[in-house]
Formats: structure tokens, C-alpha cells, sequence
């Protein structure tokens, strides 16, 4: 009967153990700016972002073009050229001057937008990999420590990485 009870005793302390352990929280880390950085999606989409990024400096390059034009042909109208002239030459160069100053904060603009255009799937791609992986492990939070908003991480902290690299298909 004793002996009986003893084994109660620690089946019971074995099944509150397991109990306990079963229920303690479960975190996982990752840098989500790794994992995109190897993501071939994010290849095309850095192709696609060059090739624009391209077309609005040779836009802008064309624009330079016609202004250095313009102000050599002011330099040469000499001293024999009439106000009028000069005045019409000047409008024109400051003219000139003040759409390439609105070209380069539209571009920057549109730079910008394009390029979070581009990259936002990628980052959803990324995150739902994260997510699932995340589900699949049973985890209750994960950390992005790319961010280093993260001032300390426990090596029993699931490095999601490797994870989210196969159930993307990198390898």
C-alpha cells in the first residue's frame, strides 16, 4: 500500500510537471529583414526597382542636358544681345531651373512609393511564412531582433530562420 501510494505520488508530480511544462510560453525571434534579403522574390523586385530608378535619372539627365544647352546659349548671346533677349534667355534657364527642382521631389517621391510598392508582397510573403511556421511550433509570440527593439533573447527562444527558409523553399 505504501509503495501504492508513493507511486501516486509521483505519477501525479510526473503529470503536473508535464502540465506545467506543456503551458509555459513559447517565443520565437527572427530578423524579418534577413529572410527577405535572401528571398528571390525580393531579387525581382530590386530588378524592377532599378529599371525605374533608371528611367527617372535619364528623365532627369535629359532635363540637365537642356538646362547646361540653354545656359551656354545665354553665355554666348556677348554683349551686343538685346535686354529683351537676355531677359527672354534668363526666364527660360530659371524656368528651366524650377522644373528640375520639381522633378527631383516628385522622382524621390515616386522613388519611394515605387519601391514600397515592390517590397510590401515580399514582406507579406515573409510574414505569413513567419506566421505559419510560428502556428506550427505552437509559439505565442515572435520577435523581429532585426529591429534590436529586443534588449535580450533567451537561447530556449526558437530562431525561426532556418525554418521560415525551408517553408519558403530557400535553401
Amino acid at each position: 500500500m505504501r509503495n501504492l501510494m508513493k507511486l501516486a505520488i509521483v505519477l501525479l508530480f510526473a503529470i503536473a510537471t508535464t502540465a506545467v511544462s506543456a503551458q509555459t510560453p513559447k517565443f520565437g525571434h527572427i530578423d524579418i529583414q534577413a529572410i527577405v534579403q535572401i528571398m528571390p522574390e525580393r531579387a525581382n523586385a530590386e530588378a524592377e526597382f532599378n529599371k525605374f530608378q533608371s528611367d527617372v535619372e535619364d528623365i532627369f539627365g535629359e532635363m540637365q542636358t537642356d538646362y547646361q544647352t540653354k545656359l551656354a546659349s545665354f553665355e554666348q548671346l556677348g554683349e551686343d544681345a538685346s535686354e529683351i533677349k537676355k531677359t527672354a534667355k534668363i526666364t527660360e534657364i530659371q524656368d528651366i531651373q524650377q522644373r528640375i527642382q520639381n522633378y527631383q521631389q516628385t522622382a524621390q517621391q515616386q522613388l519611394q512609393q515605387k519601391q514600397g510598392e515592390l517590397l510590401q508582397p515580399v514582406f507579406v510573403m515573409a510574414e505569413e511564412a513567419i506566421a505559419e511556421v510560428a502556428k506550427e511550433k505552437g509559439l505565442i509570440y515572435v520577435f523581429d531582433i532585426g529591429q534590436k527593439v529586443v534588449l535580450y533573447k533567451s537561447n530556449e527562444s526558437l530562431d525561426l530562420f532556418p525554418l521560415v527558409k525551408t517553408k519558403l523553399g530557400i535553401l
